[in-house]
């Protein structure tokens, strides 16, 4: 593991808008209190030079003792932070930890061009995680049908009304019905038996804006999912501890994203979980995905987050168990890889081993 301050960059939607419970924030909290160097690059801040070099306008955090996630989030976003033009080729590491769902309609060209850029420095040896050749291929849900059909609940995707309701009454009238683009519980409808009458108008909302999903409903989602992180393809696990949760909601509401008023607690995986995740792992391994949340209701999975995955500092906060070092250091034993092999090994190896 290489021994000297890593350069580590993150792109980010806008700095403008992150918050202290993100786990972007606590990584790049950990990286600069260990003395890394650390930019943060919204998705509008790419520029590609007249010489060929891509650059950033960065937040730099400048300290290396942030009290928490909060204080560093203080200063980045203060009316008067600076920001500097940096060379992102001359980073060590870029983390992609923007969400493609807010940009649809305001800016629906950003998170494709984020990852042209991120793909363009590649070419220089920056590790870029998760790979941004294969993140082009996730932009949405589709990715999802990608995994084995025994792991996935039953599922149409279709801007067919008439599709949607043949698919929801072939299920007893149950189901859930979301957008093919979408994060953190945005138009989730779940169809129960006595909602047949409001079917109509759930799909209007949804397609309205693009393709819906309609999967099958699993009785057991009335308990939460589990939100289950991984690593180089594979449950992220320190001291013997994984980095998993379970999302509930006592409110009423059927979603239990956090973001929509969810809670979670503290769960380990059973053996269903963790055999799901065995076999997803082939697939997150060979397209390159570093870091991803996997979302599981009983032995199915409902979602693969290859985008921002979340939940850090809430598996830190439940466990006590330093996850967020774990990961520092594991750029600095990929940054090692790199320079042993001297760029030998590809992005996208690099990004999984």
């Amino acid at each position: 593991m290489t021994d000297r301050p890593l350069r580590i960059g993150f792109v980010v939607n806008d700095v403008a808008t992150e918050q202290d419970n993100y786990t972007t924030i606590r990584l790049a909290r950990t990286a600069a209190n260990q003395g890394h160097s650390v930019a943060l690059i919204g998705l509008d801040g790419f520029v590609y030079d007249a010489n060929g070099t891509v650059r950033a306008k960065a937040h730099m955090p400048a300290g290396n003792e942030y009290a928490d996630d909060n204080a560093l989030l203080e200063e980045i976003q203060a009316e008067d932070a600076a920001t500097e033009r940096i060379n992102v080729e001359e980073l060590d590491v870029l983390m992609l930890r923007s969400d493609p769902a807010p940009e649809q309609v305001d800016r629906p060209w950003a998170p494709a061009s984020a990852l042209l850029f991120a793909q363009l420095v590649t070419r220089r040896g920056v590790i870029v995680l998760n790979d941004p050749f294969h993140l082009t291929n996730a932009a949405n849900k589709t990715y999802f049908q990608h995994f084995p059909e025994e792991v996935r609940p039953v599922t149409c995707i279709s801007r067919d009304a008439e599709e949607i309701r043949d698919f929801i009454a072939t299920h007893g009238n149950r189901g859930v019905i979301k957008p093919l683009q979408g994060s953190g519980g945005q138009g989730v409808f779940v169809v129960k038996d006595d909602e047949s009458a409001n079917l109509n108008q759930m799909i209007e909302a949804v397609i309205r804006d693009g393709y819906a999903i309609a999967q099958e409903y699993l009785p057991k989602a009335a308990d939460g999912d589990l939100r289950l992180l991984t690593l180089n393809g594979r449950p992220l696990q320190v001291d013997g501890q994984y980095a998993c949760f379970r999302r509930y909601n006592d409110s009423g509401d059927a979603r239990s994203n956090v973001s929509a008023g969810g809670k979670v607690e503290l769960a380990q995986p059973d053996a269903a979980a963790l055999r799901l995740a065995d076999i997803v792992a082939p697939k997150l391994i060979r397209d390159g995905m570093y870091f991803t949340g996997l979302d599981i209701v009983g032995d199915k999975l409902m979602e693969v987050n290859v985008d921002t995955p979340g939940g850090i500092n809430m598996a830190e906060e439940l466990t006590g168990v330093d996850f967020s070092s774990h990961i520092i250091a594991d750029f600095a034993r990929k940054v090692q890889l790199r320079e042993q092999y001297g760029g030998i090994l590809a992005n996208r190896e690099l990004a999984i081993l």
